[in-house]
């Protein structure tokens, strides 16, 4: 009889079986660039960090001295409620009030959310399952896509940046696919293209969801980061919106809250109920500290949201002015935190994500390849304006060393 150090070991003598949906994902494209962004800040690069819409401007004083004050008080250091604080959804209620003359109800028609990823993923898991279809626009901000696949759901992109052409393309999918579509997201100001609509495509929509039946997701969360006296509608503004749908909204661009993780998703009740459900099984709220100096930056930090739009502008105009400078066809977004810039036609062949590694290897600054946002986003660039100004013109005179335009004229 062997003993059991005889026993013969296999090569691989255990798998780890993943679930299904996890098997539904692709390989992260954005993957390559972040480790060589990595390894270059370790041995000690400098990298200038275009790729992610990561704010780097702190939030106002008075939110920081709130979120001090709010640390020492021993009660905020409990669990808190996963629907939000009884006064926080109160004051995103007068917000809408106020700056969209939208009526909600705090009570059943808004929710807090750990940011609005955290709320659109789980709403997702809240109204979708296998067989259903959402559509979803594109190019395609991830996880708007992978959400619903993780849901169970399939999924079908339509180019948004004609959005007219979008309305049109989402009735043909409805009239031709069976069963119809259950969700249609929306998102303007767009990530990534930076597209932007006027009040009257939501009219639209609004029509065709009553149509149709589906509902909508709208993600609102470049609201404020708004240029050229443009300003973005809301879809909740829109009469019979709350009948079909939500919006989504962020504290992480508007007041420069990206880290503290804290969002709402408002309108349709049973939409609200559905995230709520999904929430009290999946989470015990945000700190609570948190949501009290949310209150204060809604109350009393508005005239900040202003001054950093403004920032923005001036980020934008200095990469726009030295990208046209160097040759680069650019369309100089009207909103939101990015530019989407096409890649010049000398180096379009190499494909965007190539393109995006020459110019971190060579040029040490990172961006966002386009095709990590779907086939659409081929033969573009996400550039994110979160640099202050003199970094941004920094990043384009290497841009300009690394991948010289032949009708360029000289670099800035």
């Amino acid at each position: 009889m062997r003993s059991e150090s005889e026993v013969p070991i296999p090569d691989n003598p255990y798998s780890i079986p993943v679930a299904d949906r996890l098997k539904r994902l692709p390989p992260y494209l954005f993957g390559k660039i972040n480790k060589v962004k990595y390894e270059k800040r370790v041995a000690g690069i400098d990298v200038i960090d275009l790729g992610m819409g990561n704010p780097t401007d702190p939030p106002d004083p008075l939110i920081q001295e709130k979120m001090t004050q709010a640390l020492q008080d021993p009660k905020n250091h409990r669990y808190s409620v996963s629907n939000g604080i009884g006064n926080l959804r109160a004051e995103v209620s007068k917000r809408y009030w106020k700056r969209y003359g939208v009526r909600l109800n705090p009570d059943d028609e808004i929710i807090a959310c750990i940011g609005s990823k955290e709320g659109y993923s789980h709403m997702c898991l809240g109204l979708m399952g296998p067989g259903d279809t959402a559509i979803v626009p594109s190019p395609t901000f991830p996880i708007h896509m992978y959400s619903v696949m993780l849901a169970a759901g399939n999924v079908i992109a339509l180019d948004v940046r004609e959005p007219e052409k979008f309305l049109q393309n989402v009735a043909y999918t409805c009239d031709h696919l069976y069963p119809k579509p259950k969700v249609v997201v929306v998102n303007f100001p767009h990530n990534p293209s930076s597209t932007v609509i006027e009040a009257d495509f939501y009219v639209e929509l609004v029509k065709l969801a009553k149509k149709y039946n589906f509902m909508v997701i709208s993600d609102f969360a470049y609201a404020d980061i708004c240029f050229d006296g443009y300003v973005a509608p809301s879809f909740l503004a829109t009469p019979g919106a709350i009948d079909v749908g939500v919006e989504l909204t962020s504290m992480s661009k508007s007041y420069s809250m990206a880290g503290w993780r804290i969002g709402f998703c408002a309108g349709n009740k049973e939409m609200v109920r559905a995230l709520s459900t999904i929430k009290g099984y999946y989470d015990y709220g945000i700190f609570q500290a948190i949501q009290i100096a949310a209150i204060v930056a809604m109350r009393h930090c508005d005239a900040s949201i202003e001054t950093l739009a403004q920032k923005y502008q001036n980020r934008r105009d200095a990469l726009c002015d030295g990208l046209e400078r160097l040759g680069w066809e650019i369309e100089r977004p009207k909103a939101g935190m990015f530019v989407w810039a096409k890649i010049p036609d000398q180096y379009a062949s190499m494909g965007s994500i190539d393109f995006s590694m020459k110019l971190l290897e060579e040029g040490g600054v990172a961006v966002s390849p386009g095709r990590g946002f779907g086939e659409d986003g081929e033969g573009y660039l996400r550039l994110a304006i979160v640099e202050n100004t003199q970094r941004l013109r920094q990043a384009v005179r290497e841009i300009g060393k690394c991948a010289p335009v032949a009708t360029a004229e000289a670099s800035p």
